[in-house]
């Protein structure tokens, strides 16, 4: 009886590869074409991509090291990154339990039963009563799959969990983005509190001499008035920037999730018109690079598991083999339990005969679900065309409109220091002096939003690309 066990054994364990590899009806996949074009546009002065490309990380792109320091303790401890880690182990547990279906489930069994037989029950007139003991191992209906419609289960999970892992790339690079932003933000915030105290010290200096000239008779109250203006507008704007630099700590540490310390926030010395801050995205690079971006990279692996959907649903339709099968031994006294042995084989074959259509709905199902999954990938690479496209195109003229903002706050720096001269002679009037002070005061404010503006479209370029571009390109032999 062993003998013929260990040879069921065999035979079942044969079988199920050769069954499980017969077929897959799940059709090929084919990875759409990019709707977009090969190249940007030529207007945006983008140079030919070249091969020799280095990889960049985030890590080379930002080259203070306080900036860096805050965006690796925002990976650390930001509850969206731990969100989606915790996305990754639930789409791996539910891949290794989809997994798990394509083997055999086996489970060992051990019973032992009694039964006393009274006397006036039985022909002999005497009491007794009679065991039997029992031990094996089987499965449970184990879907044969003859037809793909597990394995195809299987690789739906696969491309899912493998879509979370790249929603986790793009939650990560989102947040250096956002926290490099954050950070930016309040450096240029403390460079025009910097500012506006400059010309607060600046103006009160000009206003008492105004007062001792106006002492003198040498000028009006209404000179003395317009003076005091200008003090106040610079002490309001203190005030204002002033709150602005608490409100972007307070949104900085929103996004780190922890409290930054003092010597990794950004002073009054940051230098934003330094390309050393960040530096730039290296050129020529080509449209297809989009195709790597974490966020477009999971849209398709979504497509692939609509793909596998459309096969276990077509394997739905055909015939279904369980097998339910045990080896072990029986035996009515402890003692002999190992000495004979017992098995059961018992295959089953479901046939869909009549369901309403539900199995043609469902397949129906699969295939409209594929088909929204093409166009979801494809408006995926259009977006991010879009959004890379956008950021050349401010990157094409910020160099331009910062050589002229520069060019025209050296121009207002002469113009209010001609003023000044010849208002101290008696040649002009403070009127020319206070609109040289205000146009002057507000070109070196558009300069700084232009110095931020141009950092973070570094920033935002690199994000449009999908970070690490040229590293993912040699992983993937392309």
């Amino acid at each position: 009886m062993m003998m013929r066990s260990n040879t069921l054994s065999l035979l079942l364990s044969c079988a199920i590869p050769f069954f499980a590899g017969c077929a897959n009806l799940a059709p090929d996949y084919v990875q759409p074409p990019a709707p977009v074009a090969a190249q940007w546009p030529q207007e945006l002065g983008v140079k030919a991509p070249s091969s020799a490309s280095p990889a960049v990380e985030w890590t080379d792109l930002l080259a203070l090291q306080p900036l860096r320091e805050t965006v690796a303790l925002a990976l650390q401890n930001s509850r969206d990154v731990r969100l989606a880690v915790l996305a990754i182990e639930k789409a791996r547990a539910t891949y290794n339990i989809q997994d798990a279906a394509t083997w055999p489930t086996l489970n060992g069994t051990a019973s032992m039963s009694a039964a006393r037989t009274p006397g006036q029950a039985s022909a002999s007139g005497v009491s007794s009563t009679s065991r039997s003991y029992s031990v094996g191992v089987g499965t449970s209906a184990y879907e044969v799959d003859v037809f793909g419609r597990v394995r195809n289960l299987q690789e739906a999970a696969l491309q899912n969990f493998l879509s979370t892992e790249q929603t986790q790339r793009s939650v990560q690079l989102s947040l250096v983005a956002e926290v490099t932003t954050a950070w930016l933000t309040m450096a240029a915030d403390r460079s025009l509190l910097a500012l506006a105290q400059d010309t607060l010290r600046s103006q009160q200096a000009t206003f008492d001499l105004v007062a001792k000239r106006q002492q003198l008779g040498a000028d009006s109250s209404l000179t003395l008035a317009q003076a005091q203006t200008t003090v106040d507008s610079a002490r309001r704007d203190v005030a204002a920037y002033e709150s602005q630099v608490r409100q972007g700590k307070y949104a900085l540490e929103l996004l780190v999730g922890t409290a930054v310390p003092e010597h990794l926030l950004p002073t009054g010395a940051v230098d934003l018109a330094s390309s050393a801050v960040v530096l730039g995205v290296p050129a020529g690079v080509p449209s297809s690079v989009l195709q790597r971006r974490p966020d477009v990279l999971a849209a398709e692996h979504v497509l692939k598991a609509s793909n596998a959907d459309i096969g276990a649903a077509r394997a739905a339709l055909f015939p279904r083999i369980s097998l339910t099968s045990s080896v072990g031994t029986a035996s009515r006294s402890l003692s002999n339990l190992f000495q004979g042995g017992a098995w059961s084989f018992v295959p089953s074959l479901t046939i869909p005969l009549l369901d309403g259509g539900a199995s043609r709905a469902e397949l129906r199902v699969a295939e409209v679900s594929r088909d929204i999954q093409v166009a979801t990938y494809e408006k995926a690479v259009q977006t991010a065309f879009t959004e890379v496209a956008d950021a050349l195109a401010v990157r094409a003229s910020l160099a331009e409109r910062l050589a002229a903002q520069n060019s025209l706050v050296g121009a207002w720096q002469r113009s209010l220091t001609l003023s000044q001269a010849r208002y101290q002679y008696g040649s002009y009037s403070y009127l020319n002096v206070l609109d040289a002070q205000r146009s002057l005061y507000t070109a070196q404010q558009a300069r700084i939003s232009l110095q931020l503006a141009d950092l973070v479209n570094r920033m935002t370029l690199f994000k449009a690309l999908g970070g690490s571009w040229a590293a993912q390109e040699q992983s993937t032999g392309e």
